[in-house]
């Protein structure tokens, strides 16, 4: 019985040497199908590590079967064959491993070239004209006479507030000043007919006194006639309310039907459009370089240059002037409101939008210019990779200052000469050797 269960154990053996064996072959010439970039040290004839993992694997798991037959005469034969597998994976590993080729990286040489100072700074567009539209006389609107939201020129219908009663109101001060008149002329005749009997001595001084005073307040009585006349039409001309300046119309605050009160209800508002004005402000020390250079004459046209792009614009591409500094700087805070006008032919601006503003500073400067994706941040830091003279990288930390005509100005930590790395940063470290790529810093 003892030889029987002795030989079906050997058999079982035999079988997973069998196994492994088959497995071994089998998996060489995977691996050489597969070719060497899984291999530990590209060679034709080693096997891949994780292929000796699973060998492994599996001889441990076979090793487990010996529990199965609950014999102590399998283990030593499940331990043979185990530790031949093993020793033959351990026997084809290689002694080391090939270092990797350097990684390619694009580099660029800083580019030193004079450029135009400018200074930039955040403002707001504003109107030139904003008018809120106030009805003058009170009554109800009879007619929205604009489209909301068009622009209108000067002198445009914009409502009609209902005429009637202000017609009726001239129409009785014109009565006023017919009677006026008429007791005017009545006036006259009398004095004059006074002025007659004096001479026969047939009135009385104060009668002729009291004709002629009669006649002098009612050419008074006229003039105040004519004054009333004069307010009625201003009224009624009032119910006409006409655009003060040409611009851009807002919605309708008050609609037909509705009362208006004089000088109280705004009925809407106007803004103008061309041209547009540009508030920003400007700190002290700036605003006393600025004031400097006007003085040496160091620009051919200081302090005047501006240049202007919205938030959804690359660049700067609108050009204005200069036209106002404040009166005085806010010593709260330390800055002075400086106001550009800008040309609005195309309606791009309109009031309140967000801008970028470039104020011309000084002349043209020699500078170093880098590509703004080269920059690197560490935390409050900012720095760059640079290629050696050996290819190897170099970290250098910088002071990065304006955009110019789309290249970062480089304030300190770099030379002219330096070669900087632009592209497949996340792919090195300082120190590391790399295969470079030169190409133009203007290319990019």
């Amino acid at each position: 019985m003892i030889t029987e269960e002795r030989e079906t154990v050997s058999g079982r053996v035999a079988r997973v040497a069998r196994f492994v064996k088959g497995r071994s072959v089998n998996l060489t010439s995977s691996v050489k199908a597969e070719g060497q970039n899984d291999l530990t040290n590209h060679g034709d004839k080693k096997m891949p590590l994780y292929r000796c993992t699973h060998l492994k694997e599996i001889c441990m798991r076979h090793f487990q079967m010996g529990r199965v037959f609950r014999t102590r005469s399998i283990m030593p034969g499940v331990i043979i064959a185990s530790v031949l597998v093993l020793a033959g994976c351990d026997s084809g590993q290689p002694g080391g491993e090939q270092a990797p080729p350097p990684p390619e990286v694009s580099i660029a040489q800083v580019l030193s070239k004079p450029v135009q100072q400018w200074d930039e700074y955040t403002g707001r567009v504003r109107a030139i004209h904003t008018v809120e539209l106030r009805a003058r006389v009170s009554g109800y609107v009879q007619r929205v006479a604009y489209k909301e939201g068009q622009e209108v020129k000067q002198g445009d219908l914009m409502f009609l507030i209902d005429q009637r009663p202000y017609r009726t109101a001239l129409a009785n001060a014109q009565a006023q000043l017919d009677r006026a008149r008429a007791a005017e002329q009545l006036a006259g005749m009398r004095d004059k007919n006074a002025r007659l009997l004096m001479k026969d001595e047939a009135i009385s001084r104060e009668e002729a006194d009291t004709r002629r005073t009669t006649y002098t307040q009612s050419a008074a009585d006229i003039n105040a006639a004519q004054a009333e006349v004069a307010h009625a039409k201003l009224q009624l001309e009032f119910t006409e309310v006409r655009a003060p300046v040409a611009g851009k119309t807002s919605r309708a605050l008050v609609t037909v039907g509705n009362l208006a009160v004089a000088d109280q209800t705004i009925l809407t508002t106007v803004v103008s459009q061309d041209p547009i004005y540009v508030y920003f402000d400007v700190d002290e020390n700036s605003y006393l370089r600025y004031s400097e250079q006007e003085r040496d004459g160091k620009d051919a046209s200081p302090g005047t240059s501006v240049r202007v792009g919205l938030a959804n614009e690359e660049g700067y591409p609108h050009a204005g002037t200069i036209n106002f500094f404040d009166n005085q700087v806010n010593s709260d805070v330390g800055i002075i409101r400086v106001r550009a006008v800008l040309p609005n032919a195309d309606r791009i601006f309109t009031p309140g939008l967000f801008v970028r503003v470039q104020f011309v500073s000084g002349s043209k400067e020699n500078v170093l210019l880098i590509d703004d994706k080269a920059v690197m941040t560490d935390q409050d830091r900012k720095y760059v990779y640079v290629v050696d003279k050996d290819a190897k990288i170099q970290r250098k930390d910088i002071v990065p200052g304006r955009m110019a005509e789309g290249l970062r100005v480089i304030q300190s930590g770099l030379a002219p000469d330096d070669k900087v790395v632009v592209a497949g940063q996340q792919k090195i470290h300082p120190g590391m050797s790399v295969k470079p790529n030169e190409i133009p810093m203007a290319a990019l």
